[in-house]
């Protein structure tokens, strides 16, 4: 697939850290929560409208679809959804060629799904970010809609979006917007003190904690009921609009690689919930096995959980059925496969809380702060050797083939190429992070920025690959100049062969050296970070 190398300073840039802890002082989202309430009331109901994004594309237990389907019933007009395609977004976030494809032919499978229950689902197109708000809300009153609903999304553009929205149509429709990315609401989960909490482990404590004594967060929504056959003729237009096509800068370099990655990653919420029965069938083994990239033990749903096409709810309802009925996935009582999954899942959902509470976070700049003041280097060769996995350093070079191939890249060499691309390469890791959105199926904002958050860990990948790929079975298959090395010396050809052995595999020399780079890392970071104001 085709990569871009270069960046220009409006994709990797960024607001300075003290306009970044004013964001977070007075959040968007509790702006958006101001609006809502501030509306006035709508009576009448004349027609009511979903509001799909790109996050809740599924008409499988969708919170504000459920809702909306219920108004409408009960008030016997017509449910109508849209979707608003706006192609500079994709271009602006760097949102994957596969990705992109990805989303618009779920779109298509939800289309006929929503078509079968007399429910249209109309695209609309917005060129430019300026006229995403403006075409919806003329939408809306052409077709004299008194109700939307739509699931939060917590990033700080969608949420000054929705702010637009609500302020402008609040004495003309009323808007409800519900949470649905999560089990447990964003911003809920806090401290002793009342604050969001931000630290991993109390949070999974206390999401465990929180599921087993309220097992109904893990209840499903039904589908919306159908529309009475008698209103199709008066939307007949509406089912015509034409799905969204991707621009051209979201285009597979080929056809091959639209038809691999097609089969690998088939779209749609039947697609997840067949993908989620055949994981749960070697669940038991997961624990045991989720950290080797070898034994692809890993469930694979989270392309479907990033573009919503498979909630979260659904996944656990499936768990718990497994689980014998229960909700309590605590260690001491689940299988070691079902917490370790479930874990998984509980990062996801603090990822989002910390995107809400914390909005810096997907404004280009680490949660951390100081971390913005160090000075990155500027090595385009290894930069360059990086993405295309020729560092050198096999367990490196395996991952990042992986990605450029899949699409996909398994969460432990995530965390692996991720370090060494800013510690011993030293670069900045907002282009590893801008990289992987532009390369990844599953890219998902909370998840990827967070991912990348730079810290002080620096991974070993010889002792990486060592312990969680202890046969060489992935390095053998994404670096094939290796596949004939006997032994350790698969996890570092250039250490522990002979020269005339290494020389005739065809394969690069580290780079760099690890333990040299580490420690420059480690004296940059503390140098640079020591005296940063913010």
């Amino acid at each position: 697939m085709s990569k871009r190398t270069a960046y220009s300073r409006s994709e990797l840039g960024h607001p300075s850290p003290k306009r970044a802890k004013k964001v977070d002082e007075d959040p968007p989202y509790g702006k958006l929560v101001s609006a809502l309430e501030s509306q006035s009331e709508q009576k009448d109901v004349t027609k009511v409208v979903h509001w799909f994004r790109g996050k809740d594309l599924r008409m499988q237990d969708n919170t504000a679809l459920h809702h909306a389907s219920d108004l409408a019933q009960s008030s016997n007009v017509p449910l109508i959804c849209v979707y608003i395609y706006w192609p500079s977004e994709e271009s602006w976030h760097g949102t994957s060629p596969a990705r992109v494809d990805f989303m618009i032919e779920g779109i298509k499978i939800l289309h006929k799904e929503l078509k079968a229950q007399n429910i249209p689902l109309v695209f609309l197109n917005a060129d430019k970010r300026e006229d995403y708000v403006s075409v919806f809300e003329k939408f809306v009153q052409e077709h004299d809609v008194s109700h939307v609903f739509a699931n939060y999304e917590y990033e700080v553009d969608e949420l000054r979006r929705d702010i637009k929205f609500v302020n402008d149509m609040s004495d003309k429709v009323h808007v409800q917007i519900f949470h649905d990315q999560t089990v447990v609401e964003p911003g809920t989960m806090t401290t002793g003190a009342g604050k969001p909490m931000k630290v991993f482990t109390p949070y999974h404590r206390a999401w465990l904690s929180l599921i087993k004594s309220e097992p109904e967060l893990l209840d499903t929504h039904p589908a919306p009921k159908a529309n009475p056959q008698s209103f199709t003729k008066n939307l007949k237009p509406l089912f015509d609009t034409a799905a969204p096509k991707p621009s051209k800068d979201k285009l597979f370099a080929s056809d091959e690689d639209k038809k691999r990655i097609r089969k690998m990653w088939p779209p749609g919420n039947a697609a997840a919930a067949k993908r989620m029965k055949s994981f749960l069938s070697q669940i038991e083994d997961y624990a045991a096995t989720r950290s080797n990239p070898a034994k692809n033990s890993t469930s694979r749903l989270s392309a479907y959980f990033a573009a919503g096409m498979y909630s979260p709810r659904e996944a656990l309802s499936e768990l718990r059925k497994y689980n014998k009925g229960s909700a309590d996935f605590s260690e001491g009582s689940a299988e070691k496969g079902v917490y370790a999954w479930v874990r998984e899942i509980v990062f996801r959902e603090l990822y989002r809380q910390t995107t809400m509470c914390t909005p810096h976070t997907v404004m280009n700049l680490p949660q951390n702060l100081k971390f913005d003041f160090v000075e990155w280097e500027d090595d385009e060769e290894g930069w360059e050797k990086w993405y295309k996995g020729t560092t050198g350093e096999p367990f490196i070079d395996a991952g990042m083939r992986q990605l450029n191939t899949e699409a996909y890249m398994h969460n432990r060499l995530r965390m692996n190429v991720s370090s060494y691309l800013y510690c011993n390469l030293l670069l900045d890791y907002r282009r590893g992070e801008r990289y992987f959105a532009e390369t990844l199926i599953d890219w998902d904002l909370s998840n990827n920025t967070q991912g990348w958050e730079p810290g002080y860990t620096v991974f070993n990948p010889v002792s990486q690959a060592e312990r969680n790929d202890p046969d060489g079975d992935y390095i053998r298959k994404w670096v094939p100049e290796l596949k004939d090395v006997k032994g350790k010396a698969i996890f570092a050809p250039y250490a522990r062969l002979s020269k005339e052995e290494f020389e005739k595999l065809g394969y690069p020399k580290p780079h760099v050296d690890w333990k040299e780079t580490k420690a420059r890392a480690m004296e940059r970071f503390k140098r640079d970070m020591k005296d940063a104001e913010i």
